[in-house]
């Protein structure tokens, strides 16, 4: 009989510990070592995994070594994470980093099957992928990951024995893969997209974040099954880790895998937290508290140094790209359009102060006000439910005697906001001298109403309502009569290449969310430009209001960003030249920048 048991517990990201007959003090002392830690009887304790993998020598004050008996999948997970630290405490000590795999090792690594051309910066990021047990590549949006992410694939198969690879990754990225797929294998992999039963032939299996956690359990199997690599496309998603429904999964999954290889171009949009939680998956145990300790100081430069030898990124300056003029173009708010604003943040002031803590409450308030700053019309009919959760609001209701009742009563006079008025002067400008422009706007309704005033130009317009987005995108590439493309972030922030059609984006506003600004930006600047064409970006700002707000706390993430993954054109976007004329993201500090601009209404 064993006299400790260790096992995967009934929540995916936790281990249970059961003691034998008579171990029952063993283990009450043992929790004592283990931060999460909870006994559920004499008995029994579940931990967080990475609890358990960090503090493995806890284990070493058990009385009876020889009889605790692991899970297999623990059992390896454990002895991979302690050859994992020892692998990054070499790196990351070392004077001179290890080179195990070279550059010119890449084509003979890949194999004759492997026929996709690569750049010189994608060898390197191979050749520095494969000399890690596990992987990150935080290369810019269109530095071409996904083929990089295949020919690690190729390279395991030929000399490590993985047989085959789970993609997580969101829908937009499904078209990437399939593609390079047919394009680099001469017999290209046996491709499936997830269904109820994944097919066990598959070589590459692909499934979306959003379908991850109820299929952790046929997933998990599919990955033990056969020797497997695990990769996450777009892996900012997961950015909550533990603590999210699709990190949560992704950290369920991850044990199960022989390699692990996270993709993003944004892996920090927030702050530190996101980047613990991403190594955290990589290297369970140790990645976390290696990020941990590189950034306690303070010191994001010397962080940086730190934590280069564990990931790989290609910047835009490695792409050759011209950098993207970008500018922030403030328009002033009409008479009645500023009353409204003025009495509305005065009525959610006394709403906010005092209730910091609520944030779904303080994310509509934040909604409303990004809607008001826009175009306060957008106030009277709410949100559709096509619109992403965390901006999906009713109707403003405000009591018809109050005063703010009577100013919105004169709303439709005032449809046409200044920011409309610019987007149109902008598109039709570029319009005029053969340019395609992309439109963006968090919010649907705004989105409709653009459609409405650019009818001119035969806009093309995709939103989570839209049912047919490959042929709106078709025909905003192909149609010369459609000059403009209407969307939001978060619904084409990701993985769709506009850069060979469009090089003019007008942001009509921005949320809290700066990895999803960063994605978005990426659409027409990306790898394939020819090196002298033009890229113009033109934010929008209404003067006096949340959108001030939104830009220093922008601002601030990307410096942050820019500061730990050393790219100065990451840096340039925190600090934008001036051109005369939201609920999801927020965090502690944007909460604390809001209330700010919120008191100044409440005095």
């Amino acid at each position: 009989m064993p006299s400790l048991t260790i096992e995967f517990g009934d929540e995916v990201t936790k281990a249970r510990l059961r003691a034998g007959s008579g171990y029952e003090a063993d283990l009450r002392r043992l929790a004592l070592r283990l931060r999460s830690g909870v006994q559920r009887s004499a008995s029994t304790m579940d931990v967080d995994i990475d609890d358990l993998l960090t503090n493995l020598v806890a284990l070493s004050t058990w009385p009876e070594k020889t009889s605790v008996s692991w899970d297999p999948q623990l059992a390896a997970l454990a002895t991979d994470s302690n050859t994992d630290a020892q692998a990054v405490e070499a790196r990351l000590t070392a004077e001179v980093q290890p080179a195990e795999i070279s550059v010119s090792d890449v084509t003979m690594l890949t194999g004759p099957d492997w026929i996709g051309d690569l750049t010189s910066f994608q060898r390197r990021d191979i050749a520095k992928l494969l000399s890690l047990r596990h992987g990150a590549n935080f290369s810019v949006p269109g530095a071409g990951k996904t083929r990089v992410a295949l020919a690690v694939f190729q390279a395991l198969r030929q000399t490590k024995g993985i047989e085959r690879v789970l993609i997580v990754g969101p829908k937009s990225c499904y078209e990437a893969w399939q593609e390079e797929n047919e394009i680099c294998f001469a017999a290209p992999l046996r491709v499936d997209v997830f269904s109820r039963e994944p097919d066990p032939a598959a070589e590459a299996l692909i499934v979306n974040y959003e379908r991850l956690a109820p299929a952790v359990n046929e997933l998990g199997q599919w990955l033990s099954a056969r020797p497997s690599m695990l990769v996450l496309d777009e892996a900012h998603r997961m950015k909550l880790g533990a603590d999210g429904t699709y990190g949560a999964a992704c950290l369920a999954l991850g044990p199960r895998a022989r390699h692990r290889l996270i993709l993003t171009g944004t892996p920090a949009p927030n702050g530190v937290r996101d980047l613990e939680n991403l190594f955290g998956f990589v290297w369970p145990g140790h990645g976390r508290q290696k990020v941990l300790q590189a950034v306690a100081g303070g010191d994001l430069s010397k962080a940086s140094r730190v934590l280069r030898p564990l990931f790989t990124r290609t910047t835009k300056s490695d792409l050759g790209l011209t950098p993207p003029e970008t500018k922030m173009v403030p328009v002033p708010m009409p008479p009645l359009h500023q009353e409204v604003y003025e009495a509305l943040c005065g009525r959610f002031s006394a709403r906010a102060i005092g209730a910091e803590g609520n944030f779904a409450a303080l994310g509509k308030i934040v909604v409303y006000m990004l809607m008001a700053a826009t175009s306060p019309a957008l106030l009277s009919v709410g949100t559709t439910r096509y619109e992403p959760l965390a901006y999906q609001v009713p109707p403003l209701t405000v009591p018809s005697d109050t005063p703010l009742f009577k100013l919105m009563q004169d709303l439709p006079a005032y449809e046409l906001s200044p920011k409309y008025q610019e987007a149109l002067a902008i598109v039709a400008k570029n319009a005029a001298n053969g340019r395609k422009t992309l439109v963006w706007s968090t919010f649907i309704r705004s989105l409709n109403t653009l459609q409405r005033l650019l009818s001119a130009f035969n806009p093309a317009m995709v939103h989570g309502g839209t049912e047919d987005r490959e042929a709106e995108i078709d025909r905003f590439r192909n149609d010369p009569d459609c000059m403009v493309l209407l969307s939001n972030p978060a619904t084409l922030g990701e993985g769709i290449s506009l850069h060979h059609h469009c090089h003019d984006a007008v942001y009509v506003d921005r949320d809290f969310a700066a990895g999803r600004f960063l994605q978005s930006l990426d659409r027409i600047h990306r790898l394939g430009l020819p090196p002298e064409t033009e890229t113009r970006i033109t934010i929008l700002a209404t003067e006096g209001s949340i959108d001030e707000i939104v830009t220093a706390r922008l601002g601030d993430k990307l410096e942050f960003m820019g500061r730990v993954l050393d790219d100065p054109a990451v840096h340039e976007l925190a600090d934008l030249d001036e051109e005369p004329a939201v609920g999801g993201g927020l965090d502690q500090q944007d909460l604390q920048a809001l209330l700010g601009h919120l008191r100044g209404y409440s005095r």
